[in-house]
């Protein structure tokens, strides 16, 4: 990681409130997020890998009768999630190295694993995968292509890195995941570009 670049466990940390202040609450992400939990058995575990603020990613989740599971390196986010969620489970924990013992019926990363140096990104698709159970549902959001990039927020310069289109398949198809959609620079989701697979072979039903 370029040191120029701000880390972003330290930026998470030093501007939690402000980060927590401007998140969306208007959930842009649900068609994405329905498409997610329509393929997780119900009341299934979910694991959310950079929860954040609990909110409105792990409040929709919870809302649909899943059981939460959260981990972020920023603990003053923690702390919000957990009082917005109390009977969610959260960890402060690093997506490069958390270890939870279990699985879960599916693994969420919005906004998240974007911030890690491309030389972790597919040692932590590998640990994701280590803690998906046989038939898990992924989801993610990357850059558009391989490279690094810094997009400044609240005036500090955050570090951002993504692997290739291909580089990302073919992890996944490594790891057992079959990718089930996959868009570059979603207008409906501020131009994210977003991963869905699942492990084994499966159909995505979304109308």
């Amino acid at each position: 990681m370029n040191a120029d670049y701000r880390d972003p466990v330290e930026f998470y940390r030093d501007h939690a409130e402000q980060f927590d202040a401007v998140r969306s609450r208007t959930l842009f992400e649900k068609d994405w997020l329905d498409a997610f939990l329509t393929l997780l058995p119900p009341g299934g575990t979910v694991l959310d890998a950079g929860c954040g603020a609990g909110q409105p990613i792990g409040q929709y989740i919870a809302d649909a009768g899943f059981r939460l599971v959260g981990l972020d390196m920023s603990e003053p986010l923690l702390a919000l999630a957990q009082q917005r969620l109390p009977d969610a489970e959260f960890h402060h924990a690093d997506l490069r190295s958390f270890e939870l013992d279990r699985t879960f019926d599916g693994i969420i990363a919005w906004d998240s694993f974007f911030h890690l140096a491309q030389d972790h990104q597919a040692s932590t698709l590998d640990r994701f995968a280590r803690h998906a159970s046989d038939h898990a549902a992924i989801l993610f959001t990357s850059g558009t292509g391989r490279g690094e990039a810094i997009n400044p927020m609240f005036g500090e310069p955050l570090f951002h890195a993504s692997l290739s289109k291909a580089d990302y398949k073919d992890t996944l198809e490594v790891l057992g995941f079959s990718v089930l959609k996959h868009v570059e620079s979603d207008p409906n989701c501020g131009n994210r570009t977003i991963w869905l697979a699942k492990r084994g072979k499966g159909t995505l039903n979304d109308g």
